[in-house]
């Protein structure tokens, strides 16, 4: 096994996972992340739960179009039993690293009070197996964390997870084109037109409202108390990661020469990382606010990038 330096230290969890696997020619987790066309929209699904990425999207159906935009390839593998499935992994990673996931992050016990399945997707590096345990890279923050074989099949059978096939790993990473990051970029902005036209892939849930709509909603809610876990939902991720891939998208639209619309990303980053410290000292009107102005961007940055 040989060392591979760790990137993460928060919810980017399958940018990082993928930067560790293309190493030095990997670009930033910025651009990887941009290129999914996560960033572009906001959803409330089913009527409870939302996150500041694209209606309809999941990281999945990000993975190939963003490896696809920085030039990159790789082989995909998923199902079968656990014993297949592990003997699938240490084999992979008796060659090299392996990237991993969905994940059950509840199942992950290196994790701080988790004990048992919370429906957060998750995504590592896996380093090495044997009979015991898989050593894993976790982008969350825990480089060579041990997870026993037990903990670790709960966590990648991923029953609580909404999307994705079990035991579902990436192996193969290889470069096809050297892509400059603001092409890149450029070839991801239709998908990012059609991300902020709410044109969904999935079938959603009843209640499930986008953009400008799921903002005002999520403002109510908030106004109502932010019960039934939308309160820890939002102070403990969905702001986190909402703020940066926002902080990202301006950058990024910047670099690929997109001036105005990189501006409303970076109004929309402030927006929702201005509602951290308010959901966390309980001022739940400067919240909803703060997403009564975020509402109306999402129309604005579709128009810029048109």
């Amino acid at each position: 096994m040989r060392h591979l330096p760790y990137v993460g230290n928060g919810p980017y969890c399958y940018a990082n996972s993928f930067a560790m696997l293309l190493g030095e020619q990997s670009p930033s987790t910025a651009v990887i992340e941009v290129a999914t066309g996560g960033p572009f929209g906001m959803q409330l699904i089913g009527g409870t739960l939302v996150f500041f990425d694209a209606y309809g999207w999941n990281p999945e159906l990000g993975f190939d179009q963003a490896l696809a935009a920085i030039g990159w390839t790789s082989t995909t593998t998923s199902g079968g039993e656990p014993a297949e499935a592990l003997a699938r992994l240490a084999a992979a990673t008796a060659e090299g690293p392996v990237w991993v996931g969905p994940l059950e992050m509840g199942h992950l016990r290196h994790h701080p009070e988790m004990n048992g399945p919370i429906g957060a997707d998750h995504f590592v590096v896996a380093l090495d197996v044997d009979d015991d345990r898989v050593l894993i890279h976790d982008p969350h923050g825990y480089p060579y964390a041990e997870v026993p074989i037990d903990d670790f099949v709960l966590a990648w059978r991923a029953e609580t997870v909404s999307y994705g096939e079990p035991f579902t790993m990436r192996t193969g990473f290889t470069k096809k084109a050297d892509i400059p990051d603001a092409d890149a970029i450029r070839s991801i902005i239709p998908t990012a037109i059609e991300r902020l036209s709410m044109h969904a892939d999935l079938e959603m849930p009843p209640g499930s409202l986008g953009n400008g709509e799921a903002a005002e909603r999520v403002a109510q809610l908030i106004e109502a108390g932010a019960r039934d876990g939308l309160r820890e939902h939002l102070v403990y991720f969905a702001i986190r990661v909402g703020a940066r891939r926002l902080s990202d998208t301006a950058d990024c639209l910047l670099l690929a020469g997109y001036d105005e619309a990189a501006s409303i990303a970076a109004t929309q980053a402030r927006l929702v990382g201005s509602m951290q410290r308010p959901m966390v000292l309980g001022d739940l009107a400067a919240a909803a606010a703060a997403l009564r102005e975020l509402a109306p961007t999402y129309d604005r940055l579709r128009a810029a990038l048109v």
